[in-house]
């Protein structure tokens, strides 16, 4: 089940409701009035694939648990627009310009985005110009529009081999007006954000004040998240190629840690709320000994209890941690950054010191014991997409232009159970996607882990009843043998 908490919430409880004030005005996309502009690129594809009426998927299509039921019913009936191509749009090709900004952290990714809206928009569509502007929402202010620079197919050709953003990017808002201005004046009709949620909050302003000012533009999120904490959204770009990254982290930590006479290693992963990356590693690996995630928090005491438990069952330890985990652990940073998150602690670090203080205070019992730390977050958002998640970049890149152009505006394009749809930028940043502590991916990671409830004795005994079977084995072996020479 999926679950959500508030943006504003102040402490993590260890699980979360589902999210079940949504209602359908909520989903509802806003869309330019005016569709008079035949598409130019539709005779390029299959007919049927353009369609000017809006189709909707089940926002939950489980079925109910309803044993009367001829049919099986879902157990929500709200419904969310899938996004397609159009016959008919609402700007002009010819006459249009688009503009495209990158916010916030670094993710794998954002230059295959860049540069699939840049052709979809060029060769698809035959617009006016394409421009980037540089350095996030700075890049939209009076200042800073004097550095955005026109993209061309020569421009983008080789970006996506490449990570980061070729654009730039930057934390911070800025204000709503003068961006709108700054839209206005270089007559851009498609705004394209490519950013979390703080990218996101900020594009709504735009969108409000465009809006307020009856201007005709289109502002459309892509949203970036590698933490995968997208609502309405069951994956985000960048996510697969963190979780394949950060499964070569465990895999180093698993090799240090077995290569020492009790040795521990520590990965800290992305996650700042939401423990995805955390969680998918651990079971990709199968590798992980203890996964720590922000749903499920816990105290030292306990964490070094599970370490305790697992290296009287093996002399080694693998820790995956995610950086928004044990937050309350010390007192340290307060305050937000540029972005409005939180400032968190070093977790990786802490946890670090906290193992080997343990190991030292238990040396008689745990001898040469060693903690071998790694932080690989900064090599994971630097790197390019794997091929599936550059796949999956172009989908919704492409996607996007084809809504934009028919109007489209104040939303996100995203996917949910296997269909891209489109989320209002108002729904989509009022809530955060979690991991369910009760969900199937939790329930894996518990069974591959190590527990507080295992016996360790039991565990001993198992292990010495299956010697004594192989030895019983061998020894009948051996006396067959010797009975048939006899």
């Amino acid at each position: 089940m999926e679950t959500r908490h508030h943006l504003n919430t102040k402490i993590m409880p260890s699980y979360q409701a589902p999210l079940s004030k949504v209602t359908a005005a909520d989903l509802t996309v806003e869309r330019l009035a005016g569709c008079k502009y035949m598409n130019p690129s539709k005779k390029h594809i299959l007919r049927e694939e353009y369609r000017d009426k809006v189709e909707h998927i089940m926002y939950d299509p489980r079925p109910q648990e309803d044993l009367d039921a001829e049919y099986p019913v879902s157990c929500n009936k709200l419904v969310c627009e899938l996004a397609a191509a159009r016959k008919h749009l609402h700007f002009n090709p010819s006459e249009t310009s688009i503009g495209i900004v990158t916010c916030g952290g670094i993710c794998p990714g954002l230059n295959d985005v860049i540069r699939s809206i840049t052709l979809t928009g060029i060769i698809s569509y035959r617009v006016k110009r394409v421009v980037g502007f540089r350095y996030g929402y700075w890049g939209l202010s009076k200042e800073g529009s004097k550095t955005a620079i026109e993209l061309s197919r020569a421009d983008v050709r080789q970006i996506h081999r490449f990570g980061g953003t070729i654009l730039g990017s930057s934390r911070g808002p800025q204000d709503a007006k003068e961006m709108v201005d700054t839209l206005v004046r270089m007559k851009i009709n498609i705004l394209f954000t490519l950013g979390g949620d703080g990218t996101q909050r900020g594009a709504l302003t735009i969108y409000e004040e465009a809006k307020r000012r009856g201007e005709n533009i289109a502002v459309f999120g892509v949203p970036k998240t590698i933490d995968n904490d997208l609502a309405f959204s069951h994956r985000t770009f960048g996510f697969q190629t963190a979780v394949e990254q950060a499964v070569n982290a465990v895999r180093a930590a698993y090799a240090e840690a077995v290569s020492l006479n009790y040795g521990v290693g520590i990965v800290k992963l992305m996650g700042r709320e939401s423990g995805f990356i955390a969680a998918q590693a651990t079971v990709a690996s199968s590798q992980a000994n203890i996964c720590l995630i922000p749903e499920n928090p816990l105290p030292k005491e306990t964490v070094m209890r599970l370490i305790e438990r697992r290296l009287q069952q093996s002399r080694n330890c693998v820790i995956v941690v995610a950086e928004g985990f044990g937050q309350d652990w010390e007192t340290g940073k307060s305050g937000h950054d540029a972005s409005g998150n939180k400032k968190l602690i070093d977790i990786g670090f802490i946890l670090k010191k906290e193992v080997e203080s343990w190991l030292r205070a238990n040396k008689e019992k745990f001898p040469q014991g060693t903690v071998k730390y790694i932080d690989p977050s900064y090599m994971i958002r630097a790197c390019p997409p794997s091929s599936n998640d550059a796949l999956f970049c172009t989908n919704l890149a492409t996607l996007a232009v084809h809504e934009a152009m028919a109007g489209a505006t104040g939303c996100i394009i995203s996917m949910r159970y296997n269909n891209y749809i489109l989320v209002p930028i108002k729904a989509a940043t009022s809530v955060r996607r979690v991991v369910s502590l009760r969900g199937a991916l939790w329930r894996q990671v518990r069974e591959i882990t190590v527990g507080l409830s295992d016996d360790v004795q039991q565990w001993n005994e198992q292990d010495l009843r299956r010697h004594l079977e192989s030895l019983n084995v061998e020894r009948e072996r051996i006396i067959a043998r010797l009975a048939s020479k006899v």
